[in-house]
């Protein structure tokens, strides 16, 4: 697919997901998180090609944090902002000398990062009054989070398209939340975005989100259709199947049958049901 293909694919995808979960409203100020990556240009680039279509306005400004990485080129990303005409506001916070002074030796820097990162940049959206802060993860962060926190947090836990923050001062949402990153990459490379890789994390062997990552890719040999079951079920939940009691109706642990085990195994490996945005 050319980039105006993959745009009206990209866009399809966007709107869907706004029309279920109602993440952009009349009169919105979008804080729009960019790295400098390529998920967050396509999301900048594709938020306000969304806006041209429809039937009311909202506002886009760019932000983007350097976070004292060394080298980090800050002007590649001002160049380009300024000349494709974006609302843009660069900051600069020193995160990476804590980050790398108290990450235990062998441990990821990206839990420490991703926190300070976040408390700065919140407070960065209220001093612009930004309605939401739109975040550039796609379907595939989405689902690696969901196994992550089953493999090592012992959660069922994904990332939410829509979340107001712990504090209460912010709406986070993740308009790319349903879109396969592979053709985020590929229109990301069809545009020619100016793309600025973190070298902080980057530079970590065997981060346990690598390995969830060539795990799906192994799976998803066998199963086509591995990353569209996973994001499925992160909007189909059986709560009543589940063992948190202070979920409504689940109760107490549910007796296990021979007619549990294999029949509606069995059910389950035939019969998945999409949600209606990911048709």
């Amino acid at each position: 697919m050319n980039r105006e293909q993959l745009e009206r694919r990209l866009l399809r995808q966007i709107s869907r997901l706004n029309r279920s979960m109602t993440l952009i409203e009349p009169g919105d100020r979008i804080m729009v998180a960019v790295s400098g990556g390529k998920d967050s240009w396509a999301m900048l680039h594709l938020l306000r090609a969304y806006e041209r279509r429809l039937p009311f306005d909202f506002e886009l400004i760019a932000v983007n944090l350097d976070q004292g990485h060394p080298g980090f080129p800050v002007e590649i990303l001002r160049e380009h902002l300024e000349a494709e005409g974006f609302a843009h506001r660069l900051v600069a916070r020193d995160t990476h000398t804590p980050v790398k002074a108290n990450t235990p030796a062998g441990k990821a820097f990206c839990s420490l990062c991703s926190r300070l990162r976040r408390g700065i940049l919140y407070d960065v959206a209220v001093e612009l009054g930004a309605t939401k802060i739109a975040l550039g993860h796609h379907r595939d962060d989405v689902i690696e989070t969901l196994l992550l926190n089953l493999f090592y947090a012992g959660q069922i836990k994904a990332m939410p398209a829509k979340l107001r923050s712990d504090d209460g001062r912010n709406v986070i949402i993740r308009p790319l939340a349903t879109c396969a990153e592979a053709e985020i990459a590929a229109y990301a490379e069809a545009a020619g975005f100016p793309i600025v890789p973190c070298d902080l994390c980057g530079s970590q062997p065997n981060l346990k989100r690598a390995q969830v990552k060539a795990l799906l890719a192994q799976l998803e040999r066998d199963n086509p259709l591995l990353r569209k079951s996973l994001l499925a079920a992160v909007g189909n939940v059986k709560a009543s199947h589940l063992w948190d009691a202070s979920l409504a109706g689940a109760g107490a642990v549910a007796e296990v049958g021979e007619d549990d085990l294999f029949g509606e195994a069995a059910a389950a490996e035939s019969e998945l049901v999409p949600l209606n945005l990911l048709r």
